[in-house]
């Protein structure tokens, strides 16, 4: 391969979507491969920010329904913008509430244990907080979590099979839960296959999309995903804590919530203030209260870029810094104990390269010494998220450099083996 700078300088150059580098706020002489954890801000997302709050300061309490983005339909006008980048009508995609929340609430409406179906079927390698969710749902339903909660094993630590998840479905289990890329490895599930085979098996299945949705095309609605949930301040650049969103297929549409509030409402029905809830009858049926509206003011301008730059481009980046970062760390870095344990195969490949090595955490200390923004994941594994929108590969070649200058001088060492307060 071409290890040479001006190959990555060559790349950039022919890049499509160069021009929206110019968009968001990036570090002077910093390099940031986090945006799978934490998005950059972006200059329209601060714009409209300014816009929902001049909104409040002109209008007062008629916000709601006056002005360019009224907030009582800024949830579902957000869905719309949302529904192209997972495959999916927009009125089954409602802008609303966190992640956590989101799985409450679907847990709450579509699993309903009877007879010998009690069991909620997941994974070893997904992240706790889906987990908690999971066995406090169980819990609620008088159900021990440890005999009614089925976590598929991996054989490696990082990734899964998907034949491995197939054999756990079983005639017990009544709703399977998985995340579409596992947070740590960035493997994406075959979601196509394991939808198709839960449906065989008369159970629904669900997928969070939190380290997928806006880095990765999907297409819920054509493979027949029941339900799905996702935040939206990783590579949606909504900012910490933004509101996250939900999906719902539009043949569960009529279904009454298992957790109902005031926004779960038709919105023609919600100020009769009747003690009887008239559901909407899309996916906004699904929110419990009233939206964040400041929370959800920076998605507007950023998922505006996301409608102009289009997915299908942004995956085909996505993929290409990613094989470039591999390619550079197998031909800079192979003598310094590096494994590469995300999948290699395209089809099989998040949004990020996780990188193992017994020093990661002080590596990972290093790095940002360095001006290099990692993200490290206990115990030894090291992310690494090269952005479509706003980093380069030139920077992907940059990154390398520094960490085989600190690889090479031991630098490291100068740092604990241990994580921060927050990896």
């Amino acid at each position: 391969m071409n290890i040479e700078k001006s190959y990555a300088e060559r790349l950039d150059k022919e890049d499509e979507l160069k021009t929206f580098r110019e968009e968001f706020y990036l570090g002077k002489d910093t390099i940031y491969f986090d945006g799978n954890s934490l998005g950059l801000l972006s200059k329209r997302a601060e714009q409209s920010v300014s816009k929902l709050m001049a909104s409040w300061k002109e209008y007062g309490i008629d916000g709601w329904t006056e002005g360019a983005h009224p907030w009582y339909y800024l949830s579902e006008e957000l869905g719309n913008l949302t529904a192209p980048l997972i495959g999916a009508e927009a009125d089954e995609v409602i802008v609303t509430g966190s992640t956590t929340t989101n799985l409450h609430q679907l847990v709450a409406t579509f699993f309903q244990p009877e007879g010998k179906r009690t069991k909620i079927l997941a994974d070893e390698l997904n992240f706790p907080s889906d987990i908690y969710a999971l066995k406090s749902q169980l819990a609620l339903k008088g159900l021990d979590p440890d005999k009614h909660l089925i976590q598929v094993k991996s054989n490696d630590g990082n990734t899964l099979e998907t034949n491995d998840i197939v054999r756990a479905m079983t005639d017990d289990v009544a709703i399977i839960i998985l995340p579409s890329v596992l947070y740590r490895s960035g493997q994406l599930l075959n979601i196509r296959t394991l939808t198709k085979e839960a449906h065989a098996r008369g159970i629904l299945i669900g997928f969070d999309l939190c380290h997928s949705i806006g880095s990765i095309p999907h297409e819920l609605s054509e493979c027949g995903v029941d339900f799905a949930f996702w935040c939206t301040y990783k590579h949606l650049n909504g900012g910490p804590g933004s509101v996250g969103g939900l999906y719902i297929n539009k043949r569960h549409f009529g279904k009454h919530p298992g957790l109902a509030g005031w926004f779960s409402s038709a919105k023609d029905k919600q100020f009769d203030m009747e003690h009887t809830l008239f559901p909407a009858s899309t996916a906004g049926a699904y929110q419990i209260g009233t939206p964040h509206v400041l929370s959800i003011a920076p998605l507007i301008g950023s998922l505006e870029m996301f409608e102009e730059a289009g997915i299908d481009r942004v995956r085909e980046k996505s993929l290409r810094l990613t094989a470039y970062l591999m390619e550079l760390i197998k031909a800079e870095l192979s003598d310094y104990g590096f494994a590469i344990a995300n999948p290699q195969d395209e089809i099989s490949r998040g949004g990020h390269v996780f990188l193992l090595h017994p020093e990661a955490a002080r590596i990972c200390k290093a790095l940002k010494a360095n001006g290099v923004i990692p993200d490290f994941r206990n115990p030894n594994g090291i992310r690494l998220a090269p952005v479509a929108l706003y980093n380069t590969f030139t920077e992907v070649w940059e990154m390398v450099a520094r960490l085989k200058k600190i690889m090479d001088k031991k630098s490291y060492k100068e740092y604990e083996n241990k994580r921060g307060v927050i990896a």
